[in-house]
């Protein structure tokens, strides 16, 4: 009789003991890729909605001048040797090293303009890229779709007594109102927004820009060396990193993976214990049964390959089963992680070759002890116990 049909038939009889070590390893694995299957579809989810955060990195010209600004108080100052941007310029940010990084550029040119004796600072965007650089802004009417079009602050709109289909000479040209923000809490409350090449005619600044932005949130994005990058394409600007945002982020996705792999060890731990343990018990109550084997001509390492045979099967079995279980566990758990509607948990090739791999090896492992205390049993001392 061959000594996998031995293994075979033994599990076959002793099915209490193949399925309590199965449950123990599916438990353990199931989880394992519930854990890691739960954090690649959260980090996913994290990086879609931080790719909407808005711009990461602001370029600016360079200049001599000290900022006499603190808390949104402006006490002045004075610039020398104010340098400007060219909007040809910007063309050179998509042949840096990371330029596949670069998610959304948006150029803007700045200037004061009077409306109703009022000094108000009129800014020239590109409204194609506004939402992926600005994605908090709400509107009441529409983004200006003409060149006479106008976005307007809500701050300003209130002071300036600006509102929907308003109309206002800015430097000789006419704009109308089509659109509204809604209080945004930022800078952007107090500013009259319209289409580049609108302010830049009204503002005298024809292919010049007072800045950029840099829309660079991605998986692993090295914002670091990107800012390098630009800064080597863009001598005669000044390139920075808010840090913070950055920062946020990859702090964020670490922990989550720390806490997966964490707690993933620990469950592995666990399960193989299990089966340690009761691979234990089963050898003790086989003593009888190695005994004969050992009596009729059974080698101790034919022993050994059949306890190990036994529960390679079974963990193989397990591993199979706990990536299926571990997916649909992470299914049924992510609407409680998020409110998106269309998180997907893929099959993950490389995730269920990882899990079967390391379920028999755990397998093995845990019963190895087991499998040469078997096959190391005296064949007199095995046979006095029947």
């Amino acid at each position: 009789m061959k000594l996998i049909n031995i293994s075979l038939s033994n599990l076959r009889r002793r099915k209490g003991k193949a399925t309590f070590i199965l449950v123990g390893l599916l438990i353990g694995v199931s989880a394992v890729v519930a854990f890691i299957s739960l954090v690649d579809a959260l980090t996913q989810d994290i990086n879609h909605k931080l790719e909407k955060y808005g711009a990461n990195i602001i370029i600016l010209p360079k200049t001599e001048n000290l900022s006499l600004n603190y808390g949104g108080l402006s006490l002045g100052g004075i610039s020398f040797e104010m340098q400007e941007i060219l909007q040809e310029d910007l063309k050179r940010i998509r042949s840096i090293k990371n330029a596949a990084n670069v998610a959304a550029i948006g150029p803007m040119v700045l200037g004061a303009i009077k409306v109703a004796d009022r000094s108000v600072l009129l800014a020239g965007v590109d409204f194609n890229v506004s939402y992926a650089l600005r994605p908090w802004w709400k509107v009441k009417g529409e983004i200006p779709q003409e060149e006479k079009g106008l976005l307007v602050g809500a701050e300003a709109g209130r002071v300036l007594g600006l509102g929907l289909g308003s109309v206002l000479e800015a430097n000789g040209k006419r704009l109308v109102v089509s659109g509204v923000l809604e209080p945004t809490g930022s800078q952007d409350d107090h500013l009259l927004f319209t289409r580049l090449s609108t302010a830049q005619a009204i503002l005298q600044k024809e292919g010049r820009i007072s800045m950029a932005e840099v829309a660079a949130l991605c998986t692993n994005c090295p914002v670091d060396d990107m800012v390098k990058q630009i800064s080597g394409a863009l001598p005669g600007a000044k390139v920075m990193a808010i840090k913070q945002v950055v920062k946020g982020r990859m702090e964020t996705l670490g922990h989550f993976n720390k806490f997966a792999y964490g707690l993933s060890a620990f469950v592995v731990l666990i399960g193989g214990m299990v089966v340690l343990i009761t691979m234990m018990g089963s050898v003790r109550e086989r003593t009888a049964e190695f005994g004969i084997f050992r009596a009729i001509g059974f080698r101790g390492g034919h022993v050994i390959r059949m306890v190990l045979f036994e529960a390679g099967l079974i963990s193989a079995a397990a591993g199979v089963l706990g990536y299926v279980i571990g997916v649909g566990i992470t299914k049924l758990v992510i609407p409680f992680f998020t409110e998106s509607i269309d998180v997907s948990v893929p099959f993950d090739p490389l995730l269920a070759g990882s899990v079967f791999i390391m379920t028999v090896t755990l397998g093995l492992i845990s019963s190895v002890y087991p499998a040469f205390l078997a096959g190391n049993l005296d064949p007199n001392e095995a046979l006095r116990a029947l």
